[in-house]
């Protein structure tokens, strides 16, 4: 039995739900896919289960993923999915908890409503929002209260947040809808247009784990794949190189490179300095395929630092920023 007060800070990413519990870190790691029975619109499964099932499902049983692009496109099954999360971190409370929760840099009062409801209606007493740019920060260990500036590039499974933050606040924010799930469908455009083989969303993912980059690697690495040989309709195995992924991801990974300009043309001089001192920090799960670092470097002439535990950068930072919950109730009420 948790007594009062549980905190939770809850990293709502579009490809991964990670929850963080104050006094004992991370305490939840799963993919944000959720299982439901088409007609009596039950919840089956959450999470790791329902990752197995996706692509994989007969037709009464549905497996999507409720967030598309770091918003909530379908507000039922987010809410489920945040109930049976909430349940499974904090077991039989007799409080409800205090969940913070981290949003898009650039997400729209609706969005932002419709997370508080959903977070609401699956037990939460009191509901708090940050933004993604500024958990990653603090995540990534940069103490954001002085005034200097840090640039932060997180890149998730949804969007790519890049944000020029001083004092505590961002000062300049972008918010593109290009990030790890567009890299993935840039591979399975690829792969059927080059190897006329068509590849589901997981494959696509493990390539751009095992072998993809944005940068020419020294060796070319390789990865056999099956897929459905769209001449004949039969499975087909191909062999796939590193150097064909660099083609495939090129694009997304230049949106993202140009983004990152277009927030520093429009960085006041005095933060823009700091930055070429200090370098940009890379967050997100998306920022780990191989090369994205150096491409960065290479077009900004900044240094590029990967924040150590990437992935979990958010869900740290939220977790961090719950300590000052009692501070922030007098600022930022929603």
């Amino acid at each position: 039995m948790f007594g009062f007060g549980q905190d939770i800070g809850i990293d709502l990413g579009t490809a991964t739900v990670i929850a963080y519990v104050k006094g004992k870190g991370i305490v939840l790691r799963e993919p944000s896919v959720v299982a439901v029975d088409r007609n009596s619109g039950d919840v089956l499964a959450v999470g790791q289960e329902a990752r197995r099932m996706l692509g994989r499902t007969p037709g009464n049983i549905i497996a999507t993923r409720p967030l598309r692009e770091g918003v909530i496109s379908d507000y039922t099954v987010t809410e489920k999915m945040l109930k049976y999360f909430i349940n499974k971190v904090c077991g039989k409370f007799i409080f409800a908890p205090r969940i913070m929760i981290c949003i898009p840099s650039q997400v729209t009062e609706v969005e932002k409503r419709a997370v508080i409801d959903a977070a609401s209606q699956a037990g939460a007493r009191k509901v708090y929002l940050i933004e993604e740019p500024i958990a990653a920060a603090i995540g990534a260990g940069i103490d954001i209260s002085k005034p200097c500036g840090n640039m932060i590039v997180d890149i998730g499974g949804g969007t790519t947040d890049i944000a020029v933050i001083s004092l505590g606040g961002s000062v300049v924010s972008t918010s593109l809808k290009v990030a790890g799930d567009k890299l993935d469908e840039a591979i399975v455009k690829y792969i059927k247009r080059k190897h006329n083989i068509m590849i589901g969303e997981r494959t696509a993912e493990d390539l751009k784990i095992n072998i993809g980059c944005v940068y020419p690697k020294i060796q070319d690495v390789e990865m056999d794949i099956r897929g459905r040989d769209l001449a004949t309709g039969l499975p087909k195995t191909v062999t796939v190189y590193s150097s064909e992924m660099l083609e495939a991801l090129i694009e997304p990974a230049m949106m993202i490179v140009d983004a990152v300009h277009s927030v520093l043309e429009r960085t006041p001089p005095e933060l823009a300095s700091d930055i070429s001192d200090r370098g940009i920090y890379m967050t997100g799960g998306g920022c780990l395929v191989d090369g994205l670092d150096k491409l960065l470097h290479e077009k900004t002439g900044i240094n590029v630092m990967i924040a150590e535990d990437a992935v979990s950068c958010v869900a740290l930072g939220t977790g961090k920023a719950l300590d000052n919950l009692d501070a922030l109730d007098g600022k930022t009420k929603k």
